[in-house]
């Protein structure tokens, strides 16, 4: 037994050696994590960026949100470079993720930080037909915002409760042409435009009938007397540039109870027009379309011009202009036409104003434009394609229309065609403001109106048989033939210098004038329009100013 303990004793030790070194732990190593950032800041685009580290031990990576990826997951101990993805921060808030690097039982953080959209758009571009209609515009922003619309044909119709949405409203294009427009942001610093591009109407559409069954000689029966509204549309400046207010649907109703049917718009279109490309403002376009609706909603017959215009037709009826006046001639009149082309018969247009023509050369020229004007209204069809047309004597005066206007436009639709003279004769009583050397202003007119005590003012000539001479040729020239006249302006100012009998006889031969001159118009198949600047009826109370003198209009109307 002690033999064996002897020899059992230094295996045993061996033994109990070698399970010691087998059950002793390997070293413990403390994990260790190096950041070169704490946090990483991103802009609300997009975007990635680097995070380096640095590990003694395996480690994985993971974020808090979606927004945020990280590649790659997992590493060896070693310094790495973490590639980290943000998404568009499409919010109005700004936002975190939190990376957390692991290695053993170590754990460290980094925060990424992404920008909040201060303002954006969602769409910047809208194309509207020209019908018009209403657009969305959708706005993220994370402050207050201002709007503002550059052309007036775009309004702002409404703004969301949150603001997120706003509606505007495109009104139509009566244009022939497309037009742009901007809506422009300004958020803070943050300044944005939305474009808005509109269609133009069709330059040309086919003919349409409906609305347009009269002739020219049965439409001059239904239009008994009419009333300028002078000094307005055509004015310098804009259509309260010579002092007169806005026109209104009121001042149409007025015109209208006050014994008129009819109404001629003298209207101005160059200086509204780029004299490079002769595209007329779309918005003027709008305005005058908006006066004419005026008109026809009140059961009221009207006549659109091109008027004096800046004189570019009416002192250029040359041989030296004759091309360059055509083209505008045939622009403007194919854009005005488009613009007014669903009125129906009421609406009736006129070529020009008071051209200023003295011999034959002259009136060749004149013809040319009034040919230009009646192609380019019959080309753009729908009811122009029917529509009555007016075209002017030689200075709209009558013995020059008689002597020079031997022969008229053509017009491939028969029985469409008025012709247009004035009458301000005599000028001594009419227009005439004081006494020259060559003779004397007439304050008195027509038989039993001459004064007993200023004769040197009654008149000399032009009372009622010049009127019924001057009015026999017209008739003969252009009513027996089919062609009714327009007398497109006839009037007399008030002489308010004088003053009692004198004054008295005055205004009562002058509203003698007016009723003479308005019946033999009618007896002779014409169509009267008294040129009024504000005298008449008064433009800011629609109330009658010169009840006198319209009293003489309708009665010549009427009787």
């Amino acid at each position: 037994m002690k033999v064996l303990k002897k020899y059992l004793s230094p295996v045993v030790i061996l033994l109990l050696m070698i399970l010691f070194s087998s059950c002793k732990s390997e070293p413990i190593v403390e994990p260790e994590i190096t950041l070169a950032k704490e946090q990483m800041n991103f802009t609300k685009e997009s975007g990635t960026a680097a995070l380096a580290i640095k590990t003694n031990v395996k480690w994985t990576v993971s974020s808090s949100q979606s927004w945020c990826t990280l590649a790659p997951a997992s590493g060896e101990a070693g310094t790495k470079q973490i590639t980290v993805t943000v998404t568009e921060n499409s919010t109005t808030d700004p936002r975190e993720a939190i990376i957390s690097i692991t290695a053993g039982s170590l754990t460290k953080q980094v925060k990424v930080i992404q920008e909040l959209v201060k303002f954006t758009i969602d769409n910047k571009k809208y194309t509207v037909e020209a019908a018009g209609g209403d657009i969305a515009v959708n706005i993220q922003a994370a402050a207050t915002y201002t709007t503002t619309i550059q052309p007036s044909w775009i309004t702002l119709k409404s703004t969301s409760t949150d603001n997120k949405i706003q509606t505007f409203t495109v009104a139509e294009n009566v244009s022939p042409y497309t037009r742009e427009g901007n809506i422009l942001y300004v958020s803070g610093d943050i300044l944005d435009t939305v474009k808005i591009q509109q269609t133009g109407k069709a330059l040309s559409i086919p003919a349409d009938a409906t609305g347009m069954s009269s002739t020219a000689t049965e439409l001059a029966k239904k239009i008994k007397v009419g009333l300028n509204i002078g000094n307005t549309l055509e004015a310098t400046g804009g259509e309260t540039g010579w002092g007169n207010p806005l026109i209104t649907n009121d001042l149409i109703k007025a015109i209208k109870q006050s014994g008129f049917n009819a109404i001629r718009l003298p209207c101005d279109w160059n200086q509204y027009a780029d004299q490079t490309t002769l595209i007329i403002s779309s918005s003027w376009l709008a305005r005058v379309k908006e006066v004419v609706q005026y008109c026809v909603n009140n059961d009221m017959y009207v006549i659109l011009n091109i008027h004096w215009d800046g004189g570019w037709l009416e002192n250029n009826c040359t041989e030296a202009k004759k091309v360059e006046n055509n083209a505008k001639q045939k622009a403007y009149w194919e854009q005005i036409a488009v613009a007014l082309r669903d009125f129906d018969e009421y609406v009736l247009f006129a070529s020009a104003n008071e051209p200023n023509v003295v011999d034959a050369t002259q009136m060749s020229v004149l013809l040319s434009y009034h040919q230009t004007f009646i192609d380019a209204v019959r080309s753009t069809g729908g009811k122009n394609a029917y529509r009555v047309i007016i075209v002017q004597g030689p200075s709209t005066d009558i013995e020059k229309t008689n002597k020079l206007m031997n022969t008229l436009p053509t017009d491939k639709v028969a029985n469409r065609m008025m012709a247009e003279v004035h009458y301000y004769t005599p000028w001594n009583f009419c227009g005439m403001t004081k006494d020259e050397t060559w003779g004397n202003q007439f304050y008195y007119w027509g038989a039993g109106n001459h004064s007993t005590t200023d004769t040197a003012h009654n008149p000399t000539w032009g009372e009622e048989a010049t009127v019924d001479a001057n009015f026999a040729l017209m008739k003969k020239q252009f009513v027996d033939k089919g062609i009714p006249v327009i007398i497109g302006e006839f009037g007399a100012s008030a002489r308010t210098n004088l003053t009692g009998d004198a004054l008295k006889l005055h205004l009562a031969s002058r509203a003698y004038y007016f009723k003479y001159v308005t019946k033999q118009a009618i007896a002779n198949g014409f169509l009267p329009f008294f040129w009024d600047t504000g005298g008449l009826i008064n433009r800011n109370n629609y109330t009658v100013s010169d009840q006198q003198a319209l009293d003489g209009l309708i009665q010549g109307a009427t009787n």
